[in-house]
């Protein structure tokens, strides 16, 4: 394909991709059954889209490629798990649940957010918790169904949280 036909259909890709993520946030409003349904289905397509279009206009056209920078690959912040955490002697799971429950609201937000959130609360009563162990107990929260999480919750930046919504299913 010649270039300037290739930049035309990257620029397109690069929009719908776009479109797509929006698509995400939509999606991620939605009860946990269609959440997770149409999730499956809108990363199907992203994951389509990339290798079946735009890798082989990169692999003819490799200048073509938006810089690393702005695909930030999803990473893990953190392992720590709930089970490996030591909160100080002041403050109770129940506590700090608590803690955690007061910051958190019904819209979707980052994991990492979240955490800075119940890191400044946890200042603001002079609690020593730090940002591993809040992503911690929220992923615990998470797995035990008292939120609601969508990805990989040790992926901060490539997360979120929220309050569970009892309407939804």
């Amino acid at each position: 394909m010649n270039r300037e036909r290739a930049v035309r259909i990257n620029d397109h890709l690069l929009d719908a991709c776009e479109a797509l993520d929006r698509a995400r946030m939509a999606i991620a409003a939605l009860g946990k059954t269609e959440r997770i349904e149409l999730g499956d289905w809108l990363n199907a397509i992203v994951g389509a889209l990339e290798d079946k279009l735009l890798l082989p206009i990169y692999e003819q056209h490799p200048d073509l490629e938006p810089p690393l920078a702005d695909l930030e690959e999803p990473t893990v912040t953190s392992e720590l798990t709930w089970n490996d955490v030591q909160l100080p002697p002041s403050v109770t799971e129940q506590r700090f649940d608590e803690i955690i429950f007061s910051v958190m609201e019904r819209t979707w937000r980052k994991t990492a957010m979240m955490a800075w959130l119940v890191v400044n609360r946890c200042k603001e009563l002079g609690l020593s918790i730090d940002d591993e162990m809040v992503a911690a107990r929220l992923k615990a929260l998470s797995d035990s169904d008292r939120i609601e999480g969508i990805g990989d919750l040790r992926m901060w930046r490539h997360s979120e949280v929220r309050l569970k919504d009892e309407t939804a299913d």
